[in-house]
């Protein structure tokens, strides 16, 4: 997945009509982006992120509502203006129950009026409230947990359904570890001062959302102290993160009948039942010792803390649709995690919000205003231009067998492309969206998707089905499809048309970043682990395994020798996946630009000459910076480097780059050959 940034889970710009071929050579009225973007005054040697995007770094501080600023926010402000003005129409619609406009319109009405939601307070959660007080053993505190799993509040695990890893042509239901309040295990742990602060104000955090709630301050406190106990607890039962990463280790197949040999204290069945979990005989536990950990807490933990616990995260997970005081403090929080010095404004807010829970309503609207078939044509012929330059790199490898590679070949060839927008859509009409709460359509948004992805239990899976729309700023590979999805917002370069830009910038900024990259996944540490139909498979020979493993330990070495703050270490063995398949994609990238008519005469544009421009075009996609507190932050939780390693630590295992920028030893960015990373 090419995700650097939680915020662009949904961004488009607006798109002009695409050519099949650009203008190669050509220089956009407007100016030329890359140009402009350089900071001449460092040299590509030293440091060549800064020199690619420096000059526009420089000019373009990070917003105060925001955590970080760069190309995809751009695409994203664009859009939030776009749907801002749908919603806008949707109230005066004279609308019929259940249509797109009847539901957008009655969302934002309620969620924008702020007056209405601060009279109410928390009079639509008291039916939840009774719930949780009514509590009185464990039985019926474990009905309450799974009753509020239905509609978007989780505690004690994580629960979802996705397809078998074993068996693709059927979905599964998985247990996961999870119930922690912080981002990820290593906060609970890790004891620098930054961290430790976040733990102390975690505890405040609590205290002050469990007092606002009606609790008295001093119990709210002894609460919030015992709790962080009990999540380190949780914590210490949960896997690393470069653990997760591991497919096998975390695919644990057992009979529903065995589940009690897990967790006897958990009544599963009746689970299961409270939460529409049906037609299946088995689950697949991703991590069993954690809920062995978990079941030894349950019988342990006194039962008033447990309802403490699971109020928090009643109201935590509903902090926006609740009166500001609770958003605010939510947010003072999140500031620990991610820097920003404002709240971003609340019509901003409720369209992110309503954008993931009925994106694709969103997504109709968007492909027929702003996207045409030629723009869709363009990207898929560049995805086969990819797709060739892989099947002819595995044929040169020197050291893959001649038995792994054809099946290699039968992977790649069947692997789907989804580009730009899906063939079908989702049909929202049932879900319930309409004028009694802000607080209740969330929820019922919340039903109606866990009734959908709980309802594909026992039916065909459905290989055609988008995991984004095409309105998304990133783009991803399912390895138990073996498909790439390419939305058509991936490709934009903001302020640009498409045939502004030259061949350079387009085969960097698209193919190698995005397109290159999502196909490479198929064959990075875990992608290479599923055979052609999406099963998880040792399709490969035993020394061809353990080939790829000693080429991928000198990326993982690579990698964790970089150090963005001091104490922070990128995560070299979390981040494998996602730094092949940067290198790969940069590598496919290249052999595919060298077919194009502009590689081929070589004449320069602003000085600089045509693969110059496409490595600055490739940089071009990680324009971005972020503050301390949200590159801290995901230095811990993200499989994914940082964007200035995403341009200089591939870059320096690419010969190409050398040579077009004339590295010498003794350059920051040189790397002896002996230590360039060789897979793909």
């Amino acid at each position: 997945m090419r995700l650097f940034i939680p915020i662009l889970a949904f961004s488009v710009f607006s798109i002009s009509t695409l050519s099949c071929k650009s203008k190669s050579g050509t220089v956009s009225k407007k100016g030329d982006i890359l140009y402009e973007n350089l900071d001449t005054t460092v040299s590509p040697g030293q440091d060549f992120f800064e020199y690619a995007n420096g000059g526009w770094l420089k000019k373009n501080p990070i917003p105060p509502d925001q955590s970080a600023w760069g190309i995809g926010n751009l695409v994203n402000e664009e859009n939030l203006k776009r749907f801002k003005e749908i919603n806008e129409k949707a109230i005066t619609a004279q609308a019929e129950k259940g249509s797109p406009d009847q539901q957008i319109g009655d969302f934002w009405k309620m969620a924008m009026d702020s007056t209405g939601v601060e009279k109410m307070g928390l009079k639509p959660l008291q039916p939840w409230f009774d719930k949780i007080n009514a509590i009185s053993d464990l039985k019926s505190f474990l009905a309450v947990v799974a009753e509020m799993k239905n509609i978007g509040s989780s505690s004690l695990f994580s629960d979802f359904v996705s397809q078998d890893s074993k068996k693709s042509d059927e979905m599964a239901y998985t247990l996961w570890q999870g119930g922690i309040g912080l981002p990820e295990r290593e906060y609970y742990f890790k004891n620098d001062d930054a961290t430790i602060n976040i733990r102390n104000e975690y505890v405040k955090y609590i205290t002050k959302i469990l007092t606002m709630s009606g609790q008295d301050s001093i119990s709210a406190g002894a609460d919030a102290r015992n709790m962080l106990a009990m999540e380190t607890k949780l914590a210490q039962a949960s896997r690393k993160l470069e653990d997760l990463r591991d497919d096998y280790k975390n695919y644990n197949k057992v009979a529903i009948s065995d589940l009690s040999k897990l967790s006897p204290s958990i009544d599963w069945t009746s689970f299961l039942n409270t939460t529409n979990i049906k037609r299946i005989d088995s689950v697949v536990v991703g991590q069993p010792e954690f809920f062995k950990a978990l079941d030894n807490m349950l019988t342990t933990t006194p039962l008033a803390l447990w309802k403490s616990y699971l109020k928090f995260r009643f109201i935590n997970s509903f902090s926006q649709e609740l009166p500001d005081a609770y958003g605010i403090a939510a947010f003072n929080f999140g500031r620990l995690f991610n820097g920003a010095k404002e709240r971003r404004p609340r019509w901003k807010r409720v369209i992110t919000q309503e954008n993931g829970l009925m994106g694709e309503i969103f997504g109709q609207l968007y492909v027929k205003l702003y996207i045409s078939e030629r723009d869709k044509q363009r990207y898929e012929i560049m995805t086969e231009a990819i797709r060739d330059a892989l099947k002819d790199h595995i044929s040169k490898l020197d050291w893959m067998s001649d038995s792994t590679k054809q099946k290699a070949y039968v992977k790649l060839a069947t692997m789907k492309k989804k580009v730009y927008y899906p063939d079908k859509w989702k049909d929202y009409s049932k879900m319930d969206i309409g004028t009694e709460s802000y607080f209740q359509n969330v929820v019922n948004a919340n039903i109606w998707e866990n009734n959908f992805e709980h309802n594909k239990l026992g039916k065909p899976v459905d290989r055609d089905e988008w995991g984004m729309t095409p309105q998304t700023y990133n783009a991803e590979y399912n390895p138990s499809n073996n498909d790439i999805t390419l939305p058509a917002a991936q490709f934009i370069v903001p302020g640009y048309k498409d045939e502004e830009l030259d061949d350079a910038i387009v085969y960097g900024y698209g193919a190698a970043s995005t397109i290159g990259h999502e196909i490479t996944h198929g064959f990075d540490d875990q992608g290479r682990k599923y055979d052609e139909k999406g099963n998880l498979s040792k399709w490969w020979t035993d020394k061809d395994s353990v080939e790829f493993t000693k080429r991928a330990q000198v990326i993982i070495k690579q990698f964790s020798d970089y150090e963005p703050i001091k104490g922070y270490h990128i995560n070299g063995e979390a981040s494998q996946g996602e730094n092949i398949a940067d290198l790969g994609g940069i590598l496919l990238g290249i052999d595919a630009f060298k077919k194009t008519e502009q590689y081929k005469k070589g004449e320069k544009i602003n000085g600089l000459t045509p693969m110059q421009r496409f490595f600055l075009g490739y940089a071009l996609g990680w324009l971005f910076q972020m503050r301390e507190e949200q590159l801290r932050s995901r230095l811990l939780t993200d499989v994914h480097s940082p964007a200035r390693y995403r341009v200089n630590g591939p870059f320096q295992d690419v010969d190409e780059f050398y040579t077009a920028f004339n590295i010498k030893p003794g350059d920051a960015m040189y790397r002896p050959d002996s230590l360039r990373v060789r897979i793909w």
